[in-house]
């Protein structure tokens, strides 16, 4: 009787081993995929935010070019204004679903090339 006492003590603290184990490797696993995803995307976020100023710096220098070019500073910006607003009411009516497709594309394309990575 001690025997099957001592039997199902073991087998218990397996079992409980066992699932400790198991929750520490999902917590690994979770930490791994995080720490991979977020290394991922900060770089690629630099970037973005070092181009955007890039084009600020540009967009700047355009406007202060165009408004010496008419005579008055405020001018230029709202030259540039003007363009973009142009340009987001092109994008808006004429290739709002162009630009869909396409980034919805690329998101399922990207997520395929990570799934085959792994």
């Amino acid at each position: 009787m001690e025997d099957n006492t001592k039997l199902i003590e073991g087998l218990l603290e397996d079992a409980s081993e066992y699932g400790k184990t198991t929750l520490e490797l999902v917590k690994l696993k979770i930490i791994d995929t995080t720490s991979d995803k977020i290394s991922t995307i900060i770089p690629h976020v630099i970037v973005v935010v070092v181009i955007f100023t890039f084009i600020l710096f540009i967009n700047l220098g355009v406007a202060l070019w165009l408004g010496q070019l008419v005579g008055q500073i405020y001018l230029g910006f709202l030259i540039i204004a003007v363009f973009y607003f142009f340009v987001a009411f092109v994008m808006h009516f004429f290739m709002r679903k162009l630009l869909k497709r396409i980034f919805y594309d690329s998101i399922i394309r990207y997520y395929n090339l990570q799934e085959k990575q792994v």
